[in-house]
């Protein structure tokens, strides 16, 4: 049993090698464009900067920030990385809704982004483009299948709420559509559809509004406003990065 867990951390390895050093000779510098730099580095100024002017003290919303907002990033190459870091996330950002009694948060991230993201990196993993552990083959998820998901997500939706209610969840409409967009997102992340980075801009959305509240009472989530309106711009540039990708992928 121990060799078998060995040989499985080994491949692991091997396999986040190859995608942190996008496959051999390709550098950082010429992986990222310079938008995709830029990009980076404007949501990082402004993550850090409404840290210093509203927070300076919870260190670890702050390191949430500036992993989701690499892990996106990466996401928007198609790189596994990407749901690596979006697993540390998960589990950060899971923390930082507890402390604010956003229930609703703390078990959509914890009870489904973070497990769904573990299930995401294995399938993004084991279905590279032409070899290239760098890059993820993009899916198209069929109408049949989008049906089906449709009627999970309002499953899924409907038992939440009573969920949220039970624990007496704040602002529990914004909540349980945190949830319903959440679940749509993850689930078209692990189906590898250009689709998830829409459903994560309107999670962003969701988030935006419910963080404005909580910033009302406590100024200090000011900063995690600003988090996800950087996260909304980069899950939009996401979503037209992959359908470049799949055009890209299409033709070649």
């Amino acid at each position: 049993m121990f060799k078998t867990f060995v040989c499985i951390s080994l491949g692991l390895r091997r396999y986040a090698y190859g995608c942190l050093f996008f496959e051999e000779g390709l550098l950082v510098k010429t992986y990222f464009t310079r938008l995709e730099i830029l990009l980076w580095s404007v949501s990082v100024l402004f993550i850090v900067g409404s840290f210093c002017l509203f927070d300076r003290e919870n260190y670890a919303t702050l390191t949430a920030s500036l992993i989701g907002v690499t892990s996106l990033i990466f996401n928007a190459k198609g790189n596994p990385i990407g749901q690596f870091l979006m697993v540390i996330f998960s589990l950060l950002y899971g923390m930082i809704s507890y402390g604010f009694a956003y229930y609703g948060e703390m078990i959509t991230y914890l009870g489904m982004t973070m497990p769904m993201a573990v299930f995401a990196l294995i399938s993004w993993l084991k279905n590279p483009y032409k070899n290239n552990r760098a890059e993820v083959k993009v899916n198209t998820v069929s109408p049949q299948e989008m049906l089906l998901m449709g009627a999970g997500t309002a499953v899924i939706t409907g038992l939440f709420y009573f969920i949220l209610a039970y624990f007496h969840t704040v602002h529990l409409i914004l909540s349980t559509a945190s949830v319903t967009t959440s679940f749509v997102a993850v689930y078209l992340t692990f189906r590898r559809s250009p689709l998830f980075a829409l459903a994560y801009a309107a999670n962003d959305v969701v988030l935006i509004a419910l963080w404005i509240l909580a910033s009302l009472q406590d100024i200090r989530y000011v900063s995690v406003v600003v988090c996800f309106l950087a996260f909304l711009v980069n899950d939009i540039y996401g979503y037209i990065n992959w359908q470049r990708m799949k055009e890209r992928q299409k033709n070649g």
